[in-house]
Parts: structure tokens; C-alpha cells; sequence
């Protein structure tokens, strides 16, 4: 799994969606969560450590990967950010492959990593709205999203 990991590093989320099949098309998917998390960690342009560790605790709770996939997984996703000039490609995958139930919980980490340095910046909450509504989750969700991550917080 590891070295598919490396492969997707060189080759970028784009590559990944267009070649298909199954096994792309998950890592496809968990790197565009992972980037939408990495996203939320530099909204407010300040990364903090904590942010990071909890983006790595989300996507290995979310895809149950082990701690060096999961960080190899967050590298790409920083990198994919870097390039990023939209949400659009990332939102795409999340909405071709996930159920609302998994879109809830998706945003349920989008929360925890914004509320992990401690303090709710205002353009991470914003972004947060932006991804919700382009995955199509009902506000009511967003918001029950909102309490489980600030209770956990």
C-alpha cells in the first residue's frame, strides 16, 4: 500500500483519476480528503504542528492507514495544496465516492483540525462552509458536524 502511495506522490491526484480502477480511485479519494484537511490547517496562514498531527490522526482514523501511510498521504496533500487553485477537484472525488454519511464525517475532521490549534480562525470556518456546500451536506449536518468537533476539542 506504502509504495502505491509513492507512486500517486509522483504522479499527482489528476493522473490517478484519469488512469481509474479501483485501487487509484481510493487513493484518489483519500488524497483529496487529506488535501481538503491540509486546506483547513492553512486557512488562516499559520500552520500549526498541532494542526498537522491532526490532520494525520483524521485520515488514519478515517482510511485506516498506518502512521507512515498516513504521513506519506499528508505530504502528497500538501503538496497537492500548494498546486491547487480550486476546491473543485477535491470536492469532485468526495462527491462521486462518498455517501452522506461519510460526507458528514468528513466534515466532522474538517472541524477538528480547525478547532486543533486551540482557537476558530474565521477563514477556516468559512472554508469549511465552502466544502460543505460544494459536497452538497445539509446545513443542519454541517452543524451537528460543528458540536461533535468542538465537544471533542
Amino acid at each position: 500500500m506504502l509504495e502505491r502511495f509513492r507512486t500517486l506522490i509522483e504522479r499527482g491526484l489528476r493522473p490517478a483519476l484519469e488512469k481509474g480502477g479501483g485501487a487509484d480511485e481510493e487513493h484518489a479519494l483519500r488524497l483529496a480528503a487529506a488535501t481538503l484537511l491540509v486546506e483547513v490547517a492553512r486557512a488562516d496562514y499559520d500552520v500549526d504542528p498541532g494542526e498537522l498531527e491532526t490532520v494525520e490522526d483524521a485520515v488514519r482514523e478515517a482510511f485506516g492507514l498506518e502512521a507512515e501511510e498516513a504521513e506519506a498521504l499528508v505530504a502528497m496533500a500538501r503538496a497537492e495544496a500548494e498546486e491547487a487553485t480550486s476546491l473543485y477537484q477535491f470536492t469532485r472525488e468526495i462527491n462521486r465516492r462518498m455517501d452522506p454519511a461519510r460526507k458528514a464525517a468528513l466534515v466532522e475532521l474538517l472541524w477538528r483540525v480547525a478547532f486543533a490549534d486551540g482557537r476558530l480562525d474565521r477563514y477556516e470556518e468559512h472554508l469549511i462552509r465552502r466544502v460543505a456546500d460544494l459536497i452538497h451536506l445539509p446545513h443542519r449536518e454541517f452543524i451537528r458536524a460543528k458540536h461533535r468537533a468542538q465537544a471533542q476539542a
